[in-house]
């Protein structure tokens, strides 16, 4: 089956690419040249869906989109899907950890929680739509560490692990994409995907 990734970031196409091949090698996903769409949802969801619908009607292929960010508890779930965005237009990884990092400075470990959140949606030329969200629970560290990853990967501390300080930037690839928020979504809508 052959699906277009409604995506530019070639960030997320590295790592869906690693999702997909070890998750399902059967499933053929081409790349995305076409318009992107604003983004202007409040939600994962609705973001995800804008994409995929977008790029499923581009390409005449069924669509798969991702919208992903981290939720910090004690600022009410933000930056969510404005997690790209943090610190201004201009899109900055390191200028949104910075920023989130101060706005948390005095902020002690127990009140830390946050997530990394990913939406997947597929659309198909039809019209028919489906979305599946994975979640990957941790917190955020007090400083960057490890030259991993992509975004808030260097401050994110996911929850469960050997060695409790460890960001995800200190995570190898394999170990990022066989845990991460991307690879638990795409685990739910494999049955979706089967489907077809």
């Amino acid at each position: 089956m052959r699906v277009v990734l409604a995506t530019h970031n070639a960030h997320k196409v590295a790592e869906f690419g690693q999702i997909v091949a070890a998750t399902r090698p059967d499933l053929e996903v081409v790349g995305y040249d076409g318009p992107e769409p604003v983004e202007d949802g409040v939600t994962f969801e609705q973001n995800a869906l804008l994409k995929a619908r977008a790029a499923a009607a581009h390409t005449g292929l069924p669509a798969l989109a991702d919208d992903s960010g981290i939720a910090v508890d004690v600022l009410g779930g933000s930056p969510g899907v404005f997690s790209a965005y943090w610190a201004g237009q201009r899109k900055s990884d390191a200028a949104n950890r910075d920023l989130l990092l101060d706005q948390l400075r005095d902020i002690a470990d127990p009140h830390r929680a946050a997530r990394y959140v990913s939406v997947i949606a597929l659309a198909l030329p039809d019209g028919r739509e489906w979305t599946v969200r994975g979640e990957w629970p941790g917190r955020l560290a007090h400083a960057a560490a490890g030259d991993g990853g992509f975004g808030y990967d260097p401050v994110f501390v996911p929850d469960g692990q050997d060695a409790p300080e460890r960001t995800v930037g200190q995570f190898s690839a394999e170990e990022k994409q066989s845990q991460s928020h991307r690879a638990r979504a795409f685990v739910a809508l494999i049955p979706l995907l089967s489907a077809l």
